[in-house]
């Protein structure tokens, strides 16, 4: 799989930064998006390369694991490996409340956090490794 972070350029560039050089080490994504564009879910030993905002290859990462969840019983933990903000879990849900209401109005759907809690529209979420380039290589590797 070849993928940005994020629905924009800059969110791209400002996600991969946080991935490269940061704490990010874990992304969430709605379950339903998958079914949506036709794609599959990822799984622990899945890899992707992640592009830059301009669509270059970066990195590539591993999936080290993925839980379902709703959006009410994402772990704090789980939003500070994000990464993002504070790494609060407040700054989590609303910046992610935001991005989904955004992201999936753009596909003709109305989002709320309380869908989550159904069959097919759980979040995903998942603890990624950074395997290439070297550099940048999480010391747990593969």
């Amino acid at each position: 799989m070849v993928e940005c972070y994020g629905d924009s350029a800059e969110l791209a560039d400002e996600l991969l930064h946080e991935v490269m050089h940061g704490t990010k080490r874990a992304t969430s994504s709605l379950a339903n998006e998958y079914a949506h564009y036709g794609e599959n879910e990822p799984k622990a030993g899945d890899h992707w390369v992640v592009c830059d905002g301009s669509g270059e290859p970066r990195i590539i990462q591993r999936v080290a694991s993925v839980q379902r969840s709703s959006f009410f019983d994402v772990p704090a933990n789980f939003a500070a490996a994000q990464g993002e903000g504070d790494l609060s879990l407040e700054y989590w849900r609303r910046v992610h409340r935001e991005y989904w209401t955004r992201t999936q109005g753009e596909i003709g759907r109305d989002w709320s956090p309380e869908q989550t809690t159904l069959p097919g529209e759980e979040l995903l979420l998942e603890r990624d490794e950074i395997c290439w380039p070297p550099e940048f290589a999480d010391s747990r590797g593969e």
